[in-house]
């Protein structure tokens, strides 16, 4: 990741547990985190999570995708969109890739957060099918 604040450190996103969180930097937009595969992969759709408590109120993040499949280079899945996170819906999004997406590092690369001055991650899933 590029920055993380206190316990809220990059490994939170991909521990399987969406109550913990990557939280980036404060005021220092844009912020990313790299998710390594190990190998490349086909990648069809992506399931972005954070904290599913009520105490969570709901917010926009704007996310781009990058993807590489030798970690020298990156390149551009999808522009950066707005995700509405609401925990009346379990702070969940869907993000669909092209079917012709394959990558062994996933960059998610936020530049905005309507809820709080920092990316937010509560988990990161990836999967081969749309």
């Amino acid at each position: 990741a590029t920055g993380s604040q206190d316990v809220y450190t990059p490994d939170k996103a991909v521990d399987g547990d969406a109550t913990t969180y990557w939280e980036s930097a404060n005021n220092a937009f844009p912020q990313s985190l790299t998710v390594d595969l190990g190998a490349p992969q086909t990648v069809r759709r992506l399931v972005l999570k954070l904290p599913p408590s009520p105490d969570w109120g709901a917010r926009t993040q704007t996310i781009a995708v990058l993807g590489s499949t030798d970690g020298s280079s990156f390149s551009t899945v999808v522009g950066p969109q707005d995700h509405r996170f609401d925990p009346a819906t379990g702070n969940t999004v869907t993000v669909n890739l092209p079917g012709d997406t394959s990558l062994r590092l996933l960059r998610l690369t936020v530049s905005a957060n309507t809820g709080w001055p920092a990316g937010q991650l509560g988990e990161v899933e990836v999967y081969a099918t749309a």
